[in-house]
């Protein structure tokens, strides 16, 4: 299988939002909940879309709950994100190959080119697909059809990378090839569990899987 596709999660991916995403729940839950939240307890919603987390919770104020977090998210975003090691170098590599390239995430599109702004990022990726632009998000592949159709891209040469298993169980639901990376907030050892077919242990690994070296 010869990869020319990379369809990239962002969150704990690409970008290092652990602690903006971590306080943004604590701050919102704590406002709703005193002291049932800690650091270890939300570290569970961290991956499906906010409105299927907080509707778990208590689906009458999901929304209350969303908009809640979201300000407190846009609010000390480019103060608590931070890059991951060789990303931007790789990812720089891919692009000058011609290799195509797509975000897939579940958050929105405005917060997530917030965050590819911020990492000088956005210079990469022509197509990112947001949760406003789909009916379904991941794990439906919805969101991973839609990328390769606006990249022209077909499936058999794709490969979905992730930290979490809404983009692994995705990537396998759209019939594209996997990879996890190693550095998930969750641990290696989760997402080996979810057995994609390539675990990241270096963002410098993607240049074995397609195929390439750095020029």
């Amino acid at each position: 299988m010869t990869i020319k596709t990379l369809l990239f999660d962002l969150d704990g991916t690409l970008i290092n939002t652990n602690e903006l995403i971590i306080a943004s729940f604590l701050h919102t839950l704590e406002d709703y909940y005193p002291r049932t939240y800690s650091r270890e307890t939300v570290l569970p919603f961290i991956g499906p879309p906010l409105k299927e987390t907080f509707a778990t919770l208590d689906p009458e104020r999901a929304e209350e709950m969303m908009q809640m977090y979201r300000t407190h998210n846009h609010l000390h975003h480019d103060a608590l994100v931070t890059e991951y090691e060789g990303v931007y170098d790789v990812l720089q590599e891919l692009h000058a190959q011609g290799y195509k390239m797509a975000i897939v995430t579940t958050k929105i599109k405005k917060t997530a080119l917030m965050g590819l702004a911020l990492m000088k990022l956005d210079r990469f990726f022509d197509v990112v697909i947001g949760l406003d632009d789909v009916s379904s998000a991941k794990p439906d592949p919805e969101p991973i059809h839609l990328a390769l159709e606006r990249l022209g891209a077909r499936r058999e040469e794709a490969i979905m990378v992730g930290d979490n298993s809404h983009d692994i169980e995705a990537g396998k639901n759209a019939g594209v090839a996997t990879a996890a990376v190693g550095w998930s907030v969750k641990g290696e050892a989760f997402v080996r569990s979810l057995n994609p077919d390539h675990v990241l242990e270096d963002m410098t690994d993607l240049y074995e899987i397609v195929g390439t070296r750095a020029q």
